[in-house]
Order: structure tokens, then sequence, then C-alpha cells
């Protein structure tokens, strides 16, 4: 075939028209992903803002839970504070009933040492007993108030322990949410990224994250309530505890200034009926003396009559008449024997009462020896052991 047959040469050139077509649907094309382009930049960047709106809300979130526990932390440690300075005061407080206790005891055994005529159940006695039970009560109360504070403090503590572990957990959460809201587009380069990027599950829902923080916060609040009744309690225990211990330490006192008084007015009055025995034993004693000298007196006398007597029956017969001298020297026998039979009998009266006035002496003196011995034990021994028992305010 020759040339001229083949026809023109442009004709098999370029097809001009799918040309057209494919610099249509690039021209189309260039168009579409310029719009998906200004899309996809608009998107990310809403999406970008709504998830800084979200950190931000995120941590502003957990700024405001962070305020609330530290105060709700802040008033628990006071509170802790508290209980510990009331558990001290309930410690000296038990301390300080063991001398009261001890001074008690001591003094019941120092009264067990008077004389068996003295101990009687007395007043005194009865008040010792009811210091004793008094201050043994006080110390079981107080002894329970201090098992009290310490169980309330440990669950403070506890409650305490849950507060500072929801605020290092909120501590750390802000911390990183803040790093997360300082990234940005510009700051990747600085920011260490993994190859992957994982998303871990979830293992707490918002409102199960905040219900968790609302539930320490409300047993701080609960143990603070508990821990501020019980400090009330504590402290109306200390001062009607004082109070008791105070009231009995003065009745069991005055039962002993009385006792005391009692004691001397009793050894008073045998020390005046000592003197007075003393004395009227010393008058019978000299009254014993004048009778036996009277005695001794009249029987010369008697000797001198019964002597007459006897010179003048040995007159002559016819001279032994009954005159008047024989009838008064007669008379004067008879009276004499009965004047010196009388004073035996007085002399003899006397030694009886001379031995009765010396037994009440020596029972006098021994009685007042035990009242010196009741009162030395209690106007100075029991009074020394209890000088140094004062009760102040707990």
């Amino acid at each position: 075939m020759s040339l001229l047959d083949s026809g023109p040469l442009w004709a098999t050139g370029p097809n001009l028209e799918n040309i057209e077509r494919m610099q249509t649907h690039s021209e189309l094309l260039t168009a579409e992903s310029k719009k998906l382009i200004w899309e996809s930049d608009k998107a990310a960047q809403r999406l970008q803002q709504d998830a800084n709106k979200r950190l931000d809300q995120r941590i502003r979130d957990i700024q405001f839970l962070r305020k609330e526990l530290e105060q709700k932390l802040e008033e628990i440690i006071v509170e802790i504070d508290s209980l510990v300075t009331f558990k001290s005061r309930v410690e000296k407080a038990l301390q300080a009933c063991a001398e009261p206790l001890r001074v008690t005891n001591l003094c019941l055994e120092e009264r067990m040492r008077r004389s068996p005529s003295e101990r009687q159940h007395d007043e005194v006695d009865r008040e010792l007993l009811r210091e004793r039970e008094a201050v043994e009560g006080v110390a079981s109360l107080l002894q329970h108030t201090l098992e009290q504070i310490t169980e309330q403090i440990r669950l403070n503590r506890s409650a305490q322990y849950h507060l500072e572990k929801d605020l290092k957990g909120k501590f750390e959460a802000q911390c990183i949410d803040d790093s997360c809201a300082l990234i940005t587009n510009h700051s990747l380069n600085t920011v260490q990224r993994s190859a992957t990027t994982t998303l871990p599950s979830m293992v707490v829902s918002p409102e199960e994250w905040e219900s968790f923080s609302d539930i320490n916060m409300a047993k701080a609040e609960q143990e603070k309530t508990n821990s501020l009744f019980l400090r009330t309690l504590v402290d109306s225990v200390l001062e009607q505890t004082a109070a008791d211990l105070r009231r009995q330490l003065q009745a069991t006192t005055a039962a002993f200034q009385f006792n005391v008084q009692e004691i001397k007015n009793a050894k008073s009055q045998m020390e005046d009926q000592l003197t007075k025995i003393l004395t009227e034993s010393a008058s019978q004693q000299k009254n014993m003396g004048s009778l036996q000298v009277a005695i001794a007196d009249k029987q010369i006398l008697l000797r001198v009559a019964e002597s007459r007597l006897s010179t003048r029956s040995r007159r002559p017969v016819k001279e032994r008449c009954h005159d008047p001298a024989q009838c008064q020297l007669l008379s004067e026998v008879q009276q004499l024997r009965r004047h010196i039979s009388r004073m035996q009998e007085a002399a003899a009266q006397s030694q009886v009462e001379q031995r009765n006035l010396n037994r009440c002496q020596v029972e006098l003196q021994e009685n007042i020896g035990i009242k010196s011995s009741s009162l030395y034990i209690d106007e100075v021994v029991c009074a020394q052991l209890r000088v140094p028992i004062v009760i102040h305010n707990f």
C-alpha cells in the first residue's frame, strides 16, 4: 500500500478526547482532594479543640476533687492530732489514779494495825472502801475510754490513708492530663512517642471514679463526726471522774477529821478522868496512912487502958470495988476497941478502893495509849500519806 492510500498522518496521533477526559478527571480529583484536605483540617482542628476542652474540664474536675480531698485530709489530720492529745490526757488521768489507790490501800492496812478494840468498821473505813471502789471504777472507765480513743485514732488514720492514696492517684492523673494538654502540633518532636499506640481498657466509669472519692470523703467525714462525739464524751468523762474523785477524797478526809476529833475528845476525857483517879488514889493512899497512924495511936491508948485494968486487978480483995474509975477504964477499953475495929474496917475498905483505883488507872492508861496509837495512825500516818493526793482537772 502506498502512502497515499493510508490517509493523512495526523489521523493516527493521540486520542485527544481521552486525554481531555483524563485531564478533567484529574482536575476533579484535585478539587475533591483539596476539599477533603480542607474538611479534614477543619474536622481535626475541631476534634483537637474538643479534646482540649475535655482535657481542661477533666483537669478542673480533678483539681476540684483534689481540693475537697485535701480539705477532708486536713480536717481528719487535725482531728487525729486532737484525739492524740485527748489520749495523752486520759493516759495521764489513768496514771493519776494509781497513787490515790495505793494510798487508800495503805491507809486501810495501817488502820488494821490498831488495837483489836479499835478495829471496828467505823465511818472512816467505810469512806476508805468507797474511795477504793471509786478509784477502781474511774480507772476501769478511763481504761475503756482509752481503748475507744485508740480504736477511733486507728479508724481516722485508715480514713487518712485512703484520702492520701486517692489524692496521690488524683495528683498523678492531673500530671498526666497536664502533660497531655501541653502536647501540641509543634511539640511532637520533643515528645517521645511509642511505635504503636495502644488504648488501655477503662477500669471505671466517670461516675464510679467520682463515687470512689465521694465514698472516701464520706468515710472521713463520718469518722470525723464520730471523733468529735468521742472527744465530747471523753471531755465529759474526764470532768465527771475528776469531780467524783475529789468529792470522795473530801468525804474521806472529812471522816478522818471527824474521827480524829472524836478520838481526841475521848482521849481528853480519859486523861481528865485519869488525873482525877490519880488525885483520888493519892488521897486514898493518904487516907489509908492516916487510918494506920490513928489505929496505931488508938492501940497505944488501948494498951494503956488494958494495962491499967490489969494493974487494978491486983488490988487487995477488999479493995476491988467497981468504982467509977473501974467503970471508966472498962468503957474506955470497949470504946477504943470499937474505934480500932471501925478504923481497921475503913483501912481494909481503903485498900480495896486503892486497888480499884489502881485498876482504873491501869485501864485508863492502856486506853489512852490505844487512843494515842489510833490518833497517830489517823492524824499522822494516814494524813501524811494523803497529803500529796490532789485531784486536778484531768
